[in-house]
């Protein structure tokens, strides 16, 4: 069959637009689907702060655990002091009676009786008077060793706290180190706003976090989520972040196939390009209100604008300008629950 040159040249056309979707690099399709690609040193970046944010997070449990032992003890040990105090005014007391008096052990004030009826009240009284003393020496001994028991476990929870605290420097400095080999300080570009106070997550009694697995269904794909990634999601829907979100994805690292992250878009209708103008607001706000309520959801870091937030960190600059939205994160917050 015989072509004409017009349909030579939109057969071409055609050819040529086919081999082109075919060449697309998985990191142009992510992008346009608004998913991050990753090369090795972002999947090792994410794997330290992971481990990292989670060394800090036990860090500061373990620390605030300590404080509020302290505490008690510190409230107990300021009523045995007071008690103490009360006890010794009294052994004072008592003991300077007894020598203005000029009183004599309790056999000699037996002697002294004139009559048996006397001396069965003397007998009472110098019994009473034995039995009172012995009770105030009796507590000055129980209270000097309570008193000294506590400061010991005062100066426990202090080496404890010492420890956490190194712990956390520690964890703050490998992520420091981790974020210092892509980029530096903060890009600038992020602006923090005042952020609603979200609902806090189940913890457990202790104050720890329970471990959690992808069990809930996830209402943004057809995956799973963590029972704290679903509850920090909702509380985002609540405050009214509910644009365009996707978090569970397959694969072999990372959050979101754990159930554990989610990609929050600044769009309406899916990811799309740089967010600007009002876009760039929603984006910041809700970065701001991830951020404010680390400690009650869960949040181990928040990647925004070129920017990741790490606790005890802050800002620091991630990516560079001139790559893709989605990797670059300038259309959506990602966000990473513990």
């Amino acid at each position: 069959m015989l072509r004409t040159a017009s349909q030579g040249r939109g057969l071409a056309l055609l050819t040529a637009a086919v081999v082109s979707i075919l060449l697309l690099t998985p990191s142009t399709a992510a992008a346009q689907d608004g998913e991050e690609h990753f090369d090795d040193n972002d999947k090792s970046l994410r794997e330290q702060l992971d481990e990292a944010a989670t060394a800090y997070q036990d860090a500061r449990v373990e620390l605030e655990k300590s404080e509020k032992r302290e505490l008690k003890i510190t409230v107990r040990l300021e009523a045995l002091e007071k008690e103490l105090a009360e006890v010794t005014e009294e052994a004072r007391v008592v003991a300077a009676t007894a020598y203005r008096t000029g009183r004599v052990g309790p056999f000699v004030a037996l002697l002294n009786s004139t009559s048996p009826d006397s001396f069965l009240e003397r007998a009472v009284t110098v019994d009473m008077i034995a039995k009172h003393e012995q009770e105030i020496l009796k507590n000055l001994t129980r209270l000097r060793t309570e008193i000294e028991a506590e400061r010991k476990a005062i100066q426990i929870e202090i080496e404890v706290q010492e420890r956490e605290v190194a712990k956390l420097e520690e964890a703050k400095k490998k992520a420091e180190a981790a974020l210092r080999a892509v980029g530096g300080g903060s890009t600038g570009e992020f602006v923090a706003y005042d952020a609603p106070a979200a609902k806090p997550a189940p913890r457990n009694a202790d104050g720890s976090w329970p471990a959690e697995s992808c069990t809930e269904d996830d209402p943004t794909t057809g995956g799973c989520l963590t029972p704290r990634m679903l509850h920090a999601y909702n509380e985002a829907q609540l405050f009214g972040f509910d644009r365009y979100t996707s978090c569970y994805r397959s694969g072999t690292w990372g959050e979101h196939p754990l159930g554990r992250a989610c990609d929050f878009a600044t769009s309406y209708s899916g990811f799309g390009g740089v967010a600007y103008g009002e876009e760039k607001v929603y984006g910041d706000k809700l970065a701001s209100f991830f951020v404010a309520n680390a400690d009650a959801l869960g949040v181990l870091y928040v990647i925004w604008y070129r920017e990741i937030w790490f606790p005890g960190s802050g800002w620091r600059t991630y990516g560079s300008a001139g790559g893709d939205p989605a990797s670059d994160h300038t259309n959506h917050v990602h966000v990473s629950i513990r």
